[in-house]
């Protein structure tokens, strides 16, 4: 009987056992689990995946996606041995360390360990519950519970490695990695992943910046168990603790922002931007846009934009030199897109068109005189005219009267119809192109620029540039022939460059609109192409504002930091005409234009001041002199005496003039004279 009442005992057992074991089973599965997909901080990368910019998560804090594999698995190992080292054994709750909590905080009178395994901790986390009541204890058991029924330990673990709370406003590894180490976690110190092991328990009191000696005891704790445990070394122990724990907060990468907010802008539900922009270059680039502006007026901007013209691929965008300080450079907009009129930087595409066509040879002459197109009259940049010039040394010298009389000639729709070919986008004041398109009379940006200077680096195929990683086109568009671009490009190479800088590195141009509201350069090589603009962002005139004087250094010095060597031109294509004027042939010796044969004959040079007969007054003996009309270059005479020589001027200050009767004598460049005789008191 005895025997019989212990089997029903014992069934009894089982049965209550097993009953406790389904209602268990029950319990955890009927478990609604929070949201476990967490928001995550937008990233922008270069085109190595390194850190561009990071936005935060909509309620403020840094919280970035981590992955197993990007973190130190030396973190890991230290994270698992300190806090919950039979995590790969229990299901979600290790009633072994509870118990030792409790016996501890019984024989102690106090809290001396958790029991909490780091399931427990995530199931926290999830719901951002508390610790120490015992209904949210019970809570995060059961959570716990289902989290190991329904996720594996890799995945129970990576969430805890994307919401532990690392102080203020950082939560997760990775982020707290970049914050008080500035690095990624995949590499970790020993004593930095102590650091990070202890931070999560009192991440408030523990913040490195607030209070550095509890960090330091907290992580120094850590490594001491590290030591009993077997994950580390005595010696290991000593160097560890001898490291410095960070003071302060390091600030998060916030490089290209202008790109970066527009990549946004434009997907703003993608989590992961990758651009094509270089790192390393970018950031030394936006020093050099904040350290060109120094000495400079306040009201100043500066825009830089750098590209392969191999692959279209922008490697560094610059929008300004004081994103996001609400100071007088107005930083936050970005003038590498801005509309602004690119003064005399279109000049090559005119050249490069007129040698398709026929029209000219770098080496053809070509008149820099006065010219008028139905009340049009352009003027040179210093109102001088050089008379017959080679097309080369118009380009170089970047005089206004040969461009026009080409642009005349080639049609300004045609030159706009070229332009957009480049894939370079283009806005008219008045709707129709006119002549002074040439002359920087049409909307650009200073990419688009960029991508106009990158066909001529690509032979006069069109390049398209784009700062989307893996978005690139072909345009396949032939804009000019490969001859044409080399003309060019061999004209550019030979301009002088800034004080300092090599010779024969690059093909550039500068260039200065109306009013002195933007300066230019832009340039390439062999690989690369680069702009430079400088200027107000609202568009107000900066006088005293030259291309050549202050974006061509600015030019020269991003390539130089761009590489250590200039990628060359290339050679003349084997179909390139080059010849002296004199081998030309006939038709392309002189431009003439299709006009040419109605147009009559510049006039003889005429002297409108002093007038014949006048009895002048002059101070110093130095005495002003005018007139028009005439071939430049033109000498200045007194009583048959050269003094002054060489001048394309139309007015002059003839020095030392006797007193009495003179007579003065002005002869031109194709030998005709006019003389006037007058007083001199």
């Amino acid at each position: 009987m005895r025997t019989d009442r212990w089997l029903v005992c014992a069934a009894v057992v089982l049965l209550c056992l097993a009953t406790a074991r389904d209602y268990l089973d029950y319990w955890v599965s009927e478990t609604k689990l929070p949201v476990l997909l967490a928001e995550t901080s937008v990233e922008v990368l270069d085109r190595n995946d390194r850190l561009l910019r990071l936005y935060t998560v909509e309620d403020g804090r840094w919280r970035l996606r981590t992955s197993m594999d990007g973190v130190d698995p030396g973190y890991l190992e230290m994270l698992i041995a300190y806090e919950d080292k039979r995590f790969y054994r229990h299901t979600g709750v290790d009633f072994l360390a509870m118990l030792r909590a409790l016996g501890q905080a019984a024989w102690r009178g106090e809290v001396v360990s958790g029991g909490s395994t780091l399931t427990m901790q995530v199931a926290r986390l999830l719901e951002d519950s508390g610790t120490g009541r015992m209904r949210g204890k019970l809570r995060q058991i059961r959570v716990a519970l289902a989290l190991e029924q329904r996720l594996s330990k890799q995945e129970i673990l990576s969430q805890y490695l994307v919401r532990a709370p690392f102080g203020g406003n950082v939560e997760g590894v990775r982020a707290a990695s970049l914050t008080w180490f500035g690095k990624e976690p995949r590499r970790l110190t020993p004593a930095q992943a102590a650091l990070l092991v202890a931070l999560p328990q009192a991440p408030e009191a523990r913040r490195p910046d607030r209070d550095q000696t509890a960090v330091r005891v907290a992580r120094d704790r850590v490594l001491e168990r590290m030591v009993q445990s077997g994950t580390l070394s005595q010696d290991e122990m000593r160097a560890a603790v001898s490291e410095p724990v960070p003071s302060a907060r390091r600030p998060f990468a916030a490089l290209a922002p202008h790109l970066a907010d527009r990549a946004l802008a434009e997907d703003p539900a993608r989590s992961t931007h990758r651009l094509t922009i270089e790192r390393a270059l970018q950031k030394s680039l936006e020093e050099l846009a904040q350290s060109a502006l120094f000495g400079l007026p306040d009201s100043l901007s500066v825009a830089i934009v750098v590209a392969d013209h191999q692959t279209g691929e922008i490697h560094a965008s610059v929008g300004s030199a004081s994103y996001g300080q609400a100071d007088a450079r107005q930083g936050f907009v970005d003038m590498t897109r801005a509309l602004r009129s690119p003064g005399s930087t279109l000049k090559p595409l005119v050249y490069a068109l007129a040698f398709d066509r026929g029209l000219a040879h770098p080496q053809t002459l070509i008149r820099d005189r006065p010219v008028s197109f139905d009340g049009y009259a352009p003027q040179n940049f210093d109102g001088a005219f050089r008379g017959e010039v080679t097309v080369e040394d118009a380009l170089r010298q970047s005089l206004n009267i040969p461009v026009v009389l080409l642009t005349d000639e080639i049609g300004p729709a045609h030159l706009m119809a070229a332009l957009r070919k480049t894939g370079a986008r283009t806005a008219l004041p008045g709707g129709q192109p006119g002549l002074a398109v040439a002359l920087g009379g049409v909307g650009m940006s200073l990419t688009d620029l960029v991508q106009l200077y990158a066909m001529f680096g690509q032979g006069g195929q069109a390049a398209d540039l784009h700062w989307r990683k893996g978005q690139g086109s072909d345009l396949a568009n032939h804009v000019i022939s490969r001859s044409a671009a080399w003309h060019v490009g061999d004209i550019l190479a030979g301009l002088a460059p800034p004080p300092g800088a090599p010779r024969g590195r690059l093909a550039y141009k500068t260039g200065t609109s109306y009013g002195h509201r933007d300066a230019w350069a832009v340039g390439f090589d062999g690989r690369h192409v680069a702009g430079v603009w400088i200027g107000r962002a609202d568009g107000t005139p900066v006088p005293g504002v030259f291309g050549g004087d202050i974006a061509a250094p600015i030019l020269f010095d991003a390539f130089g930091r761009l590489k250590s060597g200039p990628d060359t031109l290339p050679p003349p294509p084997p179909e390139t005409l080059i010849l002296s004027t004199g081998q030309l042939p006939q038709p392309l010796r002189r431009f003439a234009g299709r006009n040419a044969v109605f147009e009559a004959p510049p006039e003889a040079p005429k002297l409108i001041f002093p007038r014949q007969g006048s009895r002048l007054p002059v101070d110093s003996g130095a005495l002003p002199v005018k007139l028009r009309d005439g071939t430049p270059p033109f000498t200045w005479l007194a009583n048959g005496v050269p003094v002054v020589t060489n001048t394309h001027r139309r007015e002059a200050v003839m020095d030392g003039v006797e007193k009495g009767y003179s007579t003065l004598t002005v002869i031109d460049a194709e030998g005709r004279a006019d003389r006037v005789t007058v007083w001199i008191d």
